[in-house]
């Protein structure tokens, strides 16, 4: 599909399934919106829940692609928390710019325990299961992340607390000024060290 006509599909399919949720999402409405037949949707999708899966897998990688990406293996012992930190921090910033990436990782959230979105939401947690466990061998390497756990438990701790404050910040997002979001960044930031940090003897 040619990138035009692909970007302009994605967008008015995201802002049908931001709309009227996952089971309240229409193709015909999509399709309609995006100036394209059924059958060309169908050559390239099987189904909604196929769509839904690429869309949200789309605008992880153009909010990923947006905020700068981030290379753990550049991280030193005097880097490591302060770039997490940071990235969180341009995380928040792009939203701001970009509220409509708000609206996409609250129905994110909603659709995560129902069993239709499973596969695009579950897809996307073993992909952040495995950076955020390669991250963290990074810091236990460097001597900033702590050996003492099992390295299940650490990785499945830090992925509570990521869905936890994730969580947090979409549902609350209009409740926060722009100084707001940024104490909450220095807060979740801390709530990751004192989690990961080694334990003083």
């Amino acid at each position: 599909m040619a990138p035009e006509r692909r970007e302009k599909l994605f967008e008015s399919a995201a802002e049908e399934f931001i709309a009227h949720g996952y089971d309240g999402a229409s193709l015909n409405r999509i399709i309609a919106r995006a100036g394209m037949g059924k059958s060309s949707l169908y050559y390239y999708f099987d189904d909604k829940g196929d769509l839904f899966q690429t869309v949200i897998e789309a605008g992880v990688a153009a909010f990923i692609r947006e905020i700068g990406g981030f290379d753990y293996a550049g991280l030193t012992a005097e880097t490591f928390w302060p770039d997490i930190e940071a990235l969180f921090e341009r995380g928040v910033r792009f939203s701001e710019r970009n509220v409509w990436y708000v609206r996409l990782g609250q129905l994110f959230w909603r659709l995560r325990g129902q069993d239709k979105a499973s596969k695009a939401t579950g897809h996307l947690f073993r992909l952040a299961y495995g950076w955020v466990a390669a991250l963290l061998d990074h810091g236990i390497a460097l001597g900033v992340v702590r050996a003492d756990l099992p390295a299940h438990l650490l990785v499945q701790s830090v992925m509570a607390l990521l869905e936890v404050c994730d969580r947090f910040v979409l549902e609350t997002w209009e409740d926060y000024d722009e100084a707001g979001r940024r104490a909450l960044v220095v807060q979740q930031a801390d709530l990751f060290k004192r989690l990961c940090a080694p334990r003083p003897l």
